[in-house]
């Protein structure tokens, strides 16, 4: 019913056969559907902002996880001593520590074992861990869990 009095009326004004405008009713009725759709879109707009600065974060931490088995190789298959500046050298689009978002924070290393994280830009900071023992396993943490680009617990986010 609704629609059919709609397409009238745009009918109508489209063909000059009337004066016939919207009433105050139907503009009312278009901007709550406006409105509501906005404080739907609005919201997710910036929840896919900040999980796409965490991409960028985890992007950072795989690259930083290269950059130490290059360091490594480099060291005679050790990976103790390694540091932000030393991931730097070998590859320059790592961000060392306190130069901006998605900073590679100082690399936790032993001779068979390393730790690296990497800080998104968000606000909180969302970090974004790789980390070798020293059988080989590897593993994918991240903190906050269940906010941004960090799944709930348990908060493996390499999948």
């Amino acid at each position: 019913m609704f629609l059919q009095n709609l397409r009238a009326k745009i009918g109508a004004r489209l063909n000059g056969d009337s004066e016939a405008g919207f009433t105050l009713i139907e503009l009312l009725v278009v901007m709550l559907i406006l409105g509501i759709l906005a404080a739907i879109a609005i919201p997710a707009f910036f929840n896919q902002r900040e999980k796409a600065t965490d991409a960028q974060a985890k992007s950072a931490a795989r690259t930083a996880e290269t950059a130490m088995e290059t360091f490594a190789t480099e060291h005679g298959g050790s990976y103790a001593g390694a540091t932000s500046a030393d991931l730097h050298k070998i590859e320059p689009t790592l961000v060392e520590v306190t130069k901006g978002a998605n900073e590679i924070k100082e690399p936790v290393t032993t001779a068979t074992t390393f730790s690296v994280t990497a800080a998104s830009g968000t606000s909180p900071v969302h970090e974004f861990t790789i980390a070798r023992g020293a059988g080989g396993a590897v593993t994918f943490s991240c903190t906050p869990p269940g906010s941004g680009g960090c799944p709930p617990a348990p908060s493996d986010w390499s999948k």
